[in-house]
Protein backbone atom coordinates (compact mmCIF):
# COMPACT_ATOMS: atom_id res chain seq x y z
CA UNK A 1 0.00 0.00 0.00
CA UNK A 2 1.43 3.38 -1.01
CA UNK A 3 1.87 5.87 1.82
CA UNK A 4 -0.45 8.86 1.26
CA UNK A 5 2.07 11.19 2.95
CA UNK A 6 5.46 10.44 1.37
CA UNK A 7 4.33 8.14 -1.49
CA UNK A 8 6.65 5.35 -0.29
CA UNK A 9 5.53 2.11 -1.95
CA UNK A 10 5.25 -0.06 1.14
CA UNK A 11 3.60 0.04 4.56
CA UNK A 12 3.22 -2.28 7.48
CA UNK A 13 -0.09 -3.35 9.05
CA UNK A 14 -0.28 -2.33 12.72
CA UNK A 15 -3.88 -3.40 13.44
CA UNK A 16 -6.79 -5.08 11.60
CA UNK A 17 -10.47 -5.05 12.61
CA UNK A 18 -13.65 -6.25 10.93
CA UNK A 19 -16.30 -3.56 10.35
CA UNK A 20 -19.74 -3.39 8.72
CA UNK A 21 -20.83 -6.73 10.20
CA UNK A 22 -17.67 -8.41 8.96
CA UNK A 23 -18.08 -7.43 5.31
CA UNK A 24 -15.13 -5.03 5.46
CA UNK A 25 -11.76 -4.91 7.19
CA UNK A 26 -10.22 -1.74 8.57
CA UNK A 27 -6.44 -1.82 8.67
CA UNK A 28 -4.23 0.64 10.54
CA UNK A 29 -0.93 0.99 8.68
CA UNK A 30 2.43 2.63 9.30
CA UNK A 31 4.90 3.82 6.70
CA UNK A 32 8.47 2.59 7.40
CA UNK A 33 9.87 5.60 5.51
CA UNK A 34 8.14 8.56 7.23
CA UNK A 35 6.58 6.75 10.24
CA UNK A 36 3.15 8.28 9.55
CA UNK A 37 0.07 6.15 10.27
CA UNK A 38 -3.03 5.88 8.12
CA UNK A 39 -6.09 3.65 7.80
CA UNK A 40 -7.35 1.61 4.86
CA UNK A 41 -10.52 -0.37 4.32
CA UNK A 42 -10.79 -3.59 2.36
CA UNK A 43 -14.04 -4.74 0.81
CA UNK A 44 -14.63 -8.02 -0.97
CA UNK A 45 -16.13 -7.05 -4.32
CA UNK A 46 -19.17 -8.82 -5.68
CA UNK A 47 -19.73 -8.11 -9.37
CA UNK A 48 -22.90 -8.83 -11.29
CA UNK A 49 -22.65 -10.02 -14.88
CA UNK A 50 -25.55 -8.49 -16.76
CA UNK A 51 -27.28 -10.15 -19.71
CA UNK A 52 -25.35 -7.87 -22.06
CA UNK A 53 -22.08 -9.24 -20.67
CA UNK A 54 -21.17 -6.01 -18.87
CA UNK A 55 -20.28 -6.22 -15.19
CA UNK A 56 -21.18 -3.87 -12.37
CA UNK A 57 -20.80 -3.99 -8.59
CA UNK A 58 -23.65 -5.56 -6.61
CA UNK A 59 -26.03 -2.94 -5.26
CA UNK A 60 -28.47 -3.53 -2.41
CA UNK A 61 -30.24 -0.38 -3.57
CA UNK A 62 -31.05 -1.97 -6.93
CA UNK A 63 -32.51 -4.98 -5.13
CA UNK A 64 -34.58 -2.63 -2.96
CA UNK A 65 -35.90 -0.71 -5.98
CA UNK A 66 -37.12 -3.88 -7.69
CA UNK A 67 -38.65 -5.35 -4.55
CA UNK A 68 -40.33 -2.04 -3.61
CA UNK A 69 -42.16 -2.07 -6.94
CA UNK A 70 -43.43 -5.58 -6.31
CA UNK A 71 -44.49 -4.65 -2.75
CA UNK A 72 -46.27 -1.43 -3.74
CA UNK A 73 -49.59 -1.25 -1.88
CA UNK A 74 -48.76 -4.32 0.21
CA UNK A 75 -48.45 -4.37 4.03
CA UNK A 76 -44.66 -4.55 3.95
CA UNK A 77 -42.47 -2.08 5.81
CA UNK A 78 -39.13 -0.64 4.75
CA UNK A 79 -37.19 -2.50 7.46
CA UNK A 80 -38.42 -5.83 6.05
CA UNK A 81 -37.24 -4.80 2.59
CA UNK A 82 -33.81 -3.80 3.88
CA UNK A 83 -33.48 -7.16 5.64
CA UNK A 84 -34.53 -8.93 2.45
CA UNK A 85 -31.82 -7.11 0.46
CA UNK A 86 -29.28 -8.03 3.13
CA UNK A 87 -30.34 -11.70 2.96
CA UNK A 88 -29.99 -11.64 -0.82
CA UNK A 89 -26.48 -10.21 -0.58
CA UNK A 90 -25.49 -12.77 2.08
CA UNK A 91 -26.85 -15.59 -0.08
CA UNK A 92 -24.85 -14.38 -3.09
CA UNK A 93 -21.66 -13.87 -1.09
CA UNK A 94 -21.98 -17.33 0.47
CA UNK A 95 -21.43 -18.86 -2.97
CA UNK A 96 -17.81 -17.73 -2.73
CA UNK A 97 -17.87 -16.38 -6.28
CA UNK A 98 -16.63 -12.89 -7.10
CA UNK A 99 -18.89 -12.62 -10.16
CA UNK A 100 -22.56 -13.65 -10.22
CA UNK A 101 -24.94 -13.78 -13.18
CA UNK A 102 -27.80 -11.27 -12.97
CA UNK A 103 -30.27 -14.15 -13.25
CA UNK A 104 -28.90 -15.62 -10.00
CA UNK A 105 -29.62 -12.35 -8.23
CA UNK A 106 -33.26 -12.60 -9.30
CA UNK A 107 -33.42 -16.21 -8.12
CA UNK A 108 -31.91 -15.21 -4.77
CA UNK A 109 -34.67 -12.59 -4.36
CA UNK A 110 -37.58 -14.97 -4.99
CA UNK A 111 -37.38 -17.16 -1.85
CA UNK A 112 -37.14 -14.39 0.78
CA UNK A 113 -39.75 -12.33 -1.08
CA UNK A 114 -42.16 -15.27 -1.02
CA UNK A 115 -41.68 -15.54 2.75
CA UNK A 116 -42.29 -11.82 3.11
CA UNK A 117 -45.41 -11.47 0.94
CA UNK A 118 -46.82 -14.00 -1.52
CA UNK A 119 -48.64 -11.39 -3.62
CA UNK A 120 -45.44 -9.35 -4.00
CA UNK A 121 -43.64 -12.59 -4.84
CA UNK A 122 -46.15 -13.33 -7.59
CA UNK A 123 -45.78 -9.81 -9.00
CA UNK A 124 -41.99 -10.05 -9.00
CA UNK A 125 -41.98 -13.58 -10.44
CA UNK A 126 -44.35 -12.53 -13.22
CA UNK A 127 -41.93 -9.86 -14.42
CA UNK A 128 -38.72 -11.76 -13.66
CA UNK A 129 -39.88 -14.98 -15.34
CA UNK A 130 -41.69 -13.17 -18.18
CA UNK A 131 -45.17 -14.57 -17.61
CA UNK A 132 -46.97 -14.40 -20.94
CA UNK A 133 -50.38 -15.90 -20.16
CA UNK A 134 -52.90 -16.66 -17.46
CA UNK A 135 -51.63 -20.24 -17.47
CA UNK A 136 -48.24 -18.99 -16.28
CA UNK A 137 -49.92 -17.26 -13.33
CA UNK A 138 -52.14 -20.26 -12.62
CA UNK A 139 -49.14 -22.57 -12.60
CA UNK A 140 -47.25 -20.35 -10.17
CA UNK A 141 -50.30 -19.99 -7.91
CA UNK A 142 -50.69 -23.78 -7.92
CA UNK A 143 -47.06 -24.07 -6.78
CA UNK A 144 -47.66 -21.50 -4.04
CA UNK A 145 -50.62 -23.53 -2.79
CA UNK A 146 -48.80 -26.87 -3.06
CA UNK A 147 -45.73 -25.73 -1.14
CA UNK A 148 -46.77 -23.38 1.68
CA UNK A 149 -44.17 -20.88 2.81
CA UNK A 150 -43.50 -19.83 6.38
CA UNK A 151 -45.71 -16.83 6.95
CA UNK A 152 -44.54 -13.46 8.15
CA UNK A 153 -46.36 -11.75 11.05
CA UNK A 154 -48.28 -9.60 8.55
CA UNK A 155 -49.61 -12.73 6.83
CA UNK A 156 -50.40 -14.65 10.03
CA UNK A 157 -52.87 -11.95 11.12
CA UNK A 158 -54.97 -12.61 8.04
CA UNK A 159 -57.85 -15.02 8.35
CA UNK A 160 -61.14 -15.69 6.69
CA UNK A 161 -63.07 -15.52 9.96
CA UNK A 162 -64.52 -12.23 11.13
CA UNK A 163 -62.92 -10.52 14.11
CA UNK A 164 -65.33 -9.97 17.01
CA UNK A 165 -64.94 -8.09 20.27
CA UNK A 166 -64.26 -10.25 23.33
CA UNK A 167 -66.82 -8.50 25.57
CA UNK A 168 -69.62 -8.74 23.05
CA UNK A 169 -72.20 -11.46 23.75
CA UNK A 170 -73.52 -11.54 20.20
CA UNK A 171 -71.38 -10.17 17.41
CA UNK A 172 -73.05 -7.73 15.07
CA UNK A 173 -73.18 -8.75 11.42
CA UNK A 174 -70.37 -7.21 9.40
CA UNK A 175 -70.40 -6.18 5.79
CA UNK A 176 -67.95 -7.56 3.26
CA UNK A 177 -66.26 -4.15 3.11
CA UNK A 178 -65.64 -4.23 6.87
CA UNK A 179 -64.21 -7.75 6.65
CA UNK A 180 -61.95 -6.72 3.78
CA UNK A 181 -60.62 -3.75 5.77
CA UNK A 182 -59.91 -5.97 8.79
CA UNK A 183 -58.03 -8.49 6.66
CA UNK A 184 -55.85 -5.78 5.08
Amino acid sequence: MICPFCRYEDSRVVDSRPIEEGTQIRRRRECPQCSQRFSTQEVALLNIIKRSGATEPFSREKVLVGVRKACQGRPVNEDDLVLLAQRVEETLRSTGQAEIEAQEVGMAILAPLRELDEVAYLRYASVYRNFASLEDFEGEIALLRAIPSSHSPAQSNKSNTPITEKNSTSPAPQSNKTLMNQNN
